[in-house]
């Protein structure tokens, strides 16, 4: 569109000249009071529209005063309906002369990965299998069906309880896998089915919130292990990460706990208390504070649900005690299988890398078998899942070559490991960072 190009044609409102603007002015607006985001070449106001956003405000805050094609690609299932939100907050287009990426991104790699998402899109990796995820439904609410039949056969003694809450922790986690799919828009072609199918995997069958984990994951997904934007690597003080953090910390002489042995008290903090402890309270208090009553709603009937089956058997306490002894055994599942590939992946503050790259840098593959598949919930493809967040999982193994060669072709490392030693590697990052704090805060 040249200078005097119009806009406004069809919407009935007198034709307006289309602004041009440079980068350094796009990148001056990213402040909380005036964000400004620039998708294929068009730049948006965001500002106002953000506390609006149903993938949550924060998301989108995160890519203000950059190129958010990529981000907005991979996030959103239907373009043409978000289109109809986007037209009102278009102010203008990028200049004739300014680059399509911003601060010298490799426009080539930029311009493969693109090609890449369409190719996938051409293969039909984007459609997902009714089959899978009916027989993995089937599966869960047979396992909460063979625990009931179990405890009303075998009665309530100490063995029969303990083989009752592994099979309802497997349940449990297994529900975790599949309402990340609906969260992620990966298995209905139109949202409002996936999200409506979402609030009951999340909340029918386990009793949390749709909107928590979705403006909780989505900001992890358009800004992985980036601090200040990722909330999964905010740990409240509790463990330094990365490389850089620590000796940040060490030479302001912080020591909120002796971070040289986090790697030890990793074991005692992490994995037994996310899920029964951090989470329980943070969705809670979320669904309140924000007043999200729906996802509160489903969450009752969890509850309800679990204390009608339970309680005629173990009473209100005995429920309570075995529900939180099922949620501790989750929780070190769902640690050791979400951190195995992140924690060990390069932590840092915002480097404004393109897509391909910033996902990479914090990503890495576990290898595949069918157990991997099944125990990580597909997370074992995690590099695929964060480059295509609306990909259904079972397709990931489809785009892993092709992925494999973008990257060899533009020098970017794909890393790949088998479970147990990702699991090791955890442990090993953390003893890692926490001798660079410990040389900091003695030395520097």
């Amino acid at each position: 569109m040249g200078k005097g190009g119009e806009q406004g044609g069809d919407s009935g409102e007198p034709a307006a000249q289309i602004r041009f603007y440079t980068w350094e002015e796009i990148q001056k607006h990213n402040l909380r009071t005036d964000k400004w985001l620039v998708i294929e070449r068009k730049v948006y106001n965001v500002t106002k529209w953000a506390n609006r956003h149903p993938g949550g405000q924060r998301v989108i805050s995160h890519c203000a005063g950059e190129d958010a094609t990529d981000a907005f690609q991979a996030f959103h299932i239907n373009p043409t309906l978000v289109q109809k939100f986007l037209k009102p907050l278009l102010i203008g287009e990028l200049a004739p002369g300014e680059p399509s990426q911003d601060r010298d991104k490799n426009s080539q790699l930029v311009e493969d990965f693109r090609s890449l998402r369409k190719a996938a899109e051409d293969m039909n990796l984007f459609r997902a299998s009714p089959l899978f995820f009916s027989l993995y439904l089937g599966h869960i609410i047979a396992m909460e069906v063979l625990a009931w039949l179990m405890v009303s056969y075998f009665g309530t003694g100490w063995i029969a309880t303990l083989i009752l809450a592994c099979i309802l922790t497997t349940s449990q986690a297994q529900a975790g896998w599949l309402q990340h799919d609906f969260g992620h828009l990966s298995v209905f072609k139109k949202s409002s089915w996936n999200h409506i199918v979402h609030k009951f995997v999340i909340g029918h069958l386990k009793g949390a919130s749709a909107n928590w984990w979705n403006h909780r994951h989505f900001q992890h997904h358009a800004k992985p292990n980036i601090f200040k934007k990722d909330p999964d690597v905010n740990m409240l003080h509790i463990f330094v990460l990365g490389d850089t953090q620590p000796v940040e910390y060490g030479k302001k002489k912080l020591k909120y706990l002796p971070y040289n042995h986090q790697h030890e008290y990793f074991f005692l903090i992490f994995p037994p208390l996310l899920i029964p402890v951090y989470f329980q309270i943070q969705i809670i208090s979320t669904m309140i504070r924000r007043r999200f009553w729906a996802d509160l709603a489903w969450a009752i009937s969890y509850y309800l649900r679990y204390f009608i089956t339970y309680i005629p058997f173990y009473g209100v306490l005995g429920s309570l005690c075995l529900l939180t002894f099922v949620r501790f055994l989750e929780s070190h599942w769902f640690v050791w299988v979400t951190q195995m590939n992140h924690i060990p992946m390069e932590i840092d503050s915002e480097k404004h890398r393109d897509w391909l790259s910033s996902q990479m840098a914090a990503t890495c593959n576990i290898e595949q078998s069918f157990f991997n598949d099944w125990f990580t919930g597909h997370l074992n493809f995690q590099i695929e899942h964060h480059l295509f967040p609306t990909m259904p999982r079972h397709n990931f193994w489809k785009v892993k070559p092709l992925v494999k060669s973008l990257c060899a072709k533009h020098g970017v490392q794909y890393e790949e490991k088998p479970l147990g030693k990702a699991f090791v590697d955890i442990v090993g990052s953390l003893k890692k960072s926490g001798d660079l704090w410990l040389d900091a805060y003695l030395h520097k």
